[in-house]
């Protein structure tokens, strides 16, 4: 590494399957495949149990400050930033299952690629109605 440098770049040997696990993890994430091993031996030098670890923001950011947000919303938003990313997707997922959706304004716009399409979208159409 040099001076006033902050990365020193390294040449590992790992057996395959681990290479390919630490890439899919990477991919993922949408992470650098480096950022993998170097949070896997923050994780292994700090003497921490290996579990995924859930996403470390402040909860004092300027969330707080955001005005019309109440203290029931702040909760909410502190509880949602300690769970993990998957544990975010999946209550999405089950907030959007039970939450009613809007009307559309009944605007829209279509396009097909050919007139055959939009005949047989419009056929599709009346046997839904």
């Amino acid at each position: 590494m040099t001076k006033g440098t902050r990365f020193a770049r390294i040449s590992i040997t790992l057996p395959r399957e681990l290479f390919v696990a630490a890439d899919r993890r990477a991919r993922e994430l949408d992470r650098p495949r480096s950022w993998i091993v170097a949070d896997a031996l923050r994780g292994y030098l700090s003497g921490a149990p290996a579990r995924p670890r859930a996403v470390k923001e402040p909860t004092n950011a300027p969330y707080s400050a955001a005005p019309g947000l109440g203290p029931y919303r702040s909760a909410q938003l502190e509880a949602d930033l300690a769970l993990t990313p998957e544990q975010r997707v999946r209550e999405a997922e089950k907030t959007a299952r039970v939450t009613p959706r809007r009307a559309s304004s009944g605007h829209r716009l279509l396009l097909f690629d050919r007139y055959e399409d939009y005949l047989e979208w419009t056929r599709n159409q009346a046997l839904m109605e």
